[in-house]
């Protein structure tokens, strides 16, 4: 399950998060976004219990993108302990996003 991810909820949702949280931060207007959406769904599935998956709208809540110096989207943030630990930009395929989530788990 993939939770939309804000300014207003991001301290509860993220930095209070007791597993690593993936977040997918996007726009609507963005085509690889629409993409990557339902692959980041797919895999969200699979990783239920082991890591918080979230959206988080860069037009909507651009202190969190300036925060993190996202510049092309989509962008996902990996972060553990509060800190960003890796990330992937651009639309990848499902597997890229599998490793990379194993590789901090």
């Amino acid at each position: 399950m993939v939770k939309e991810i804000s300014s207003d909820n991001f301290e509860q949702e993220v930095v209070n998060s007791d597993v690593p949280v993936l977040i997918d931060c996007w726009a609507p207007w963005c085509m690889p976004c629409r993409i990557v959406s339902p692959v980041v769904e797919e895999v969200s599935n699979e990783y239920v219990g082991k890591v918080k998956f979230g959206k988080l709208n860069v037009d909507e809540n651009q202190e969190v993108a300036v925060r993190f110096g996202i510049m092309s989207i989509p962008t996902l943030l990996i972060l553990k302990e509060n800190k960003l630990v890796d990330q992937i930009i651009g639309a990848v395929p499902k597997q890229t996003i599998k490793k990379k989530l194993d590789n901090i788990l």
